[in-house]
């Protein structure tokens, strides 16, 4: 088993992302199953910000995440899913102001054989140390938020992986190897064109669209 890894990062190339697709498709895609489990269950505003971020991300490129929790009662079939496994602690409590480590995955998506498995692991302890200086200049009634957004961010990132079946980085989006402390923070951080394209050539995007639902 290997794993395809998001990195912590000190520089960009580029100063920003190019934007996502603006269109949206004529009827919603059948939603992705996504099923988690936290080592912590995380704060209400954390997991608020987690899944709002998320969406914000990706339905602009038509996909839509119905959460599931892997522990709880067993549900309907998903025509898609992933699983999504979050280690550590994920929450703003207890920061330190010393430097955050800059090295080591911050997130993980499973391999075998050369087929990518929908087997995700975010390391919430990693993406604590990552951004606790850059945390602690963030108002405390924000803190948690913003720590959920930069959550959301690498979790995509896995999800770009999974879902548009490629072990391949962008260069600056969501899609690309190693993220910055202000990638994770920014107020907008989005995939670039051709990382949605990516999505949307995928052969996931594709089996969702056999499941269209028409539009409310």
């Amino acid at each position: 088993m290997k794993t395809w890894t998001i990195q912590a990062s000190i520089f960009c190339l580029l100063p920003a992302a190019l934007p996502v697709f603006s269109g949206q498709p004529k009827g919603a895609l059948a939603p992705i199953a996504l099923y988690n489990e936290f080592e912590r269950d995380p704060p209400a505003p954390v997991k608020t910000a987690l899944r709002d971020e998320l969406a914000s991300i990706m339905t602009p490129l038509g996909l839509r995440f119905e959460w599931r929790d892997l522990r709880g009662p067993r549900q309907k079939p998903a025509i898609e899913l992933a699983v999504i496994s979050f280690k550590g602690r994920c929450d703003a409590a207890g920061l330190l102001p010393r430097q955050g480590d800059s090295s080591g995955a911050l997130g993980w998506t499973h391999i075998s054989d050369g087929v990518i498995l929908p087997f995700s692991d975010v390391d919430c302890d990693g993406i604590r140390r990552f951004l606790q200086p850059a945390l602690l200049t963030v108002s405390s009634a924000s803190r948690e938020g913003a720590f959920g957004r930069a959550v959301a961010r690498v979790l995509a990132h896995e999800l770009y992986h999974i879902f548009a079946d490629t072990t391949r980085h962008g260069s600056c989006g969501i899609g690309k190897e190693a993220y910055t402390v202000k990638d994770l923070l920014a107020s907008g951080f989005r995939f670039e064109d051709q990382e949605s394209k990516a999505l949307k050539n995928g052969k996931a995007y594709a089996l969702l669209a056999k499941g269209f639902e028409p539009p409310d």
